[in-house]
């Protein structure tokens, strides 16, 4: 006799379809949204009061947290530079072997550090060789990004889908039939050949099909490597020019006016500094007011230049005498960065964020995949993807780049943070792998043990170490593994796979496997692979329960399928981080990726059912 459905099961569906669809549309932020299902999990009684919260405790969410550290410790050590300059000895300039190189060190870190991440640490890294190879970015971004995702299944340590599968198999261990054997949790390196596996595929698809698949044909915006050329911004964005030095005269009508209604006049150059007696600063707030003698740093064609001169009755000099030092190259210029989706700047205008105020950074222009904006740029709304483009002092970029909420693009001079830590960061970091692998500590004390390690060392501060932590994953991981529990508790994931194994008939494990796969990507393309997991797990485990299958197998097949998201650029963030600094377009993802996730698919059923048969 089959299960009926019941109030609670309608419930749990509902919650279901209310998180896919915010998730879709956005109308809602994601960390609210799990927040809100988590809160009327524990309002209907879906799963016992005290257990509720216990998502915020769990071994996956602190699990993360300290990866997360232990990646921001790695990376202020100066293990990243260290890494551009071994890919650049190994790929000697060509662009064939630069390509492997850079894949491969990609999917190497992407086995210890979160995609989202090491697609940040990557980014400036791939630019940096550009920069001094040659070879276009747009041939470097996306078949990286592609190898993060396809290597992150190596194992347990960074790969959030995987850290919570543990998590979800306890839960239903709670709940199997009478009868049925415990499912075994995973270890650290359990998935370990099923995910080398699909990392060499990854690396060697770009290296026999890359030059065919990537774009034939470069984007106007992307013949100039990044960097700071002055010829590659003003063919990109407009922004061209010289930089010069107004005086503003007592007669000058700018006297008594703001920056901002300064800005607004006919042909008004581009503001970057101010110097008003012995006070001089860069990019200078729109409220901020211009007196007789003030010194105003410019930006714009030398025609346009003399023209506003001469109508505001100023005096300019094409040679930075008073401004110099604040224009130096090695202390301040042009940049670009990208706005990646955790970011707190999302759905807020470029005048909202005061980024002159608080950092001293002026915005020149935005780009939206075709689109450039460049007048009225206060008034553009920021969207996950979006490349700014940048005047600041490196040191204040550096400064507002910490917080995680825009992601540095450009090879920009800075120093090397903690040089003369980076065998304690090292050190530490292999400490608590070796804890996780060879004791039968949890893996969440194992990472902690580092995490505090890299703190106690010096590696990087307690203040630092908050600032690594990207609290929109932890709340939106730890909301979303209570509606994983619910699933089990109330049976909803047992009455789904009733009602899969009817439609499916007598159909073989294979079919069945690869239905729960598919399925899971899909939903993984449009929803965190986090809710994609906490959602399919519960199912996959009933079906296997089922039909005799081997629950850990199919548990595994869905984990590792909500990373398989290559088809668009908002499948996952990794991927909405390179599609401003690559210039890539819809089509791309899908010439690219609808082969790679048909590949990845396969060799996912094969590689799992070979380690469980």
């Amino acid at each position: 006799m089959g299960l009926s459905l019941t109030p609670e099961m309608i419930l749990v569906l509902g919650l279901v379809g209310f998180t896919m669809l915010m998730l879709v549309l956005e109308w809602i932020r994601a960390d609210m949204v799990a927040l809100l299902v988590v809160v009327v999990i524990g309002l209907t009684g879906l799963i016992p009061s005290e257990r509720v919260f216990n998502g915020f405790a769990g071994n996956a969410v602190i699990a993360i947290i300290a990866i997360m550290i232990m990646g921001e410790g790695l990376d202020r050590a100066g293990v990243l530079n260290l890494t551009a300059r071994f890919v650049m000895r190994m790929a000697r300039g060509m662009e064939s072997r630069l390509g492997v190189v850079i894949n491969l060190v990609a999917s190497l870190f992407s086995a210890v550090i979160p995609s989202q991440a090491l697609a940040a640490l990557m980014i400036p890294v791939s630019s940096r060789l550009s920069a001094r190879t040659g070879v276009p970015l747009s041939r470097l971004l996306l078949p990286m990004a592609f190898c993060i995702l396809t290597a992150t299944n190596t194992t347990l340590i960074a790969n959030s889908p995987l850290i919570v599968l543990n998590d979800l198999i306890a839960s239903a261990n709670v709940n199997l039939p009478p009868g049925a054997h415990t499912i075994p949790k995973f270890g650290l390196f359990s998935v370990t050949p099923v995910g080398l596996t699909l990392a060499l595929v990854g690396v060697l698809y770009f290296y026999l099909f890359g030059r065919k698949l990537l774009p034939g044909h470069e984007d106007e915006r992307l013949k100039v490597t990044p960097g700071r050329t002055e010829s590659y911004f003003a063919e990109t964005y407009g922004i061209g020019g010289e930089t010069a030095e107004l005086t503003v005269t007592a007669e000058s009508p700018l006297v008594g006016m703001s920056i901002g209604e300064v800005e607004q006049l006919h042909d008004a150059p581009l503001i970057l500094a101010i110097k008003s007696g012995s006070d001089a600063r860069m990019a200078p707030p729109a409220d901020h007011v211009i007196w007789v003698g003030s010194i105003l740093g410019v930006l714009g064609p030398r025609e346009q230049l003399a023209q506003f001169a001469n109508n505001q009755l100023c005096r300019l000099s094409p040679r930075m005498r008073q401004l110099g030092e604040l224009f130096n190259p090695t202390r301040a210029g042009i940049s670009e960065v990208v706005i990646p989706p955790s970011s707190r700047f999302i759905k807020q205008t470029v005048g909202e964020l005061r980024l002159r105020k608080r950092f001293g950074i002026s915005v020149l222009a935005v780009t939206r995949g075709e689109q450039v904006f460049r007048d009225d740029v206060r008034g553009v709304s920021l969207r996950a993807g979006d490349t700014v483009v940048l005047h600041s002092n490196w040191r204040d970029l550096a400064l507002a780049s910490e917080d995680k909420d825009l992601v540095v693009v450009t090879d920009i001079p800075k120093e090397e943070q903690r040089p003369g830590k980076i065998w304690q960061a090292v050190g530490f970091f292999v400490l608590a792998k070796c804890l996780a692998l060879f004791t039968n500590l949890d893996l969440s004390v194992a990472m902690m043990t580092g995490a505090i390690g890299m703190l106690l060392s010096g590696v990087l501060n307690m203040d630092e170490a908050y600032k690594a932590i990207n609290w929109k994953t932890i709340f939106v991981t730890a909301c979303l593994i209570p509606l994983g529990w619910s699933m089990d508790a109330t049976g909803t994931a047992a009455w789904i796979a009733q009602i899969v194994l009817q439609q499916l008939g007598g159909a073989s494990p294979w079919v069945l496997q690869a239905s729960l796969a598919i399925l899971t990507l899909l939903f993984s393309q449009v929803m965190s692979n986090v809710g994609a997991t906490v959602m399919m797990v519960p199912i996959a485990i009933s079906v296997a329960v089922a039909t005799g299958g081997n629950p850990s197998a199919y548990a595994l097949i869905v984990a590792v399928s909500s990373s398989n998201t290559f088809l668009l650029s908002s499948g996952h963030p990794a991927l909405m981080m390179v599609t401003g600094p690559g210039g890539y377009k819809g089509k791309d993802f899908l010439r690219v990726g609808a082969p790679l996730t048909a590949l990845v698919l396969v060799v996912t059923l094969v590689a799992v059912n070979l380690m469980f048969r």
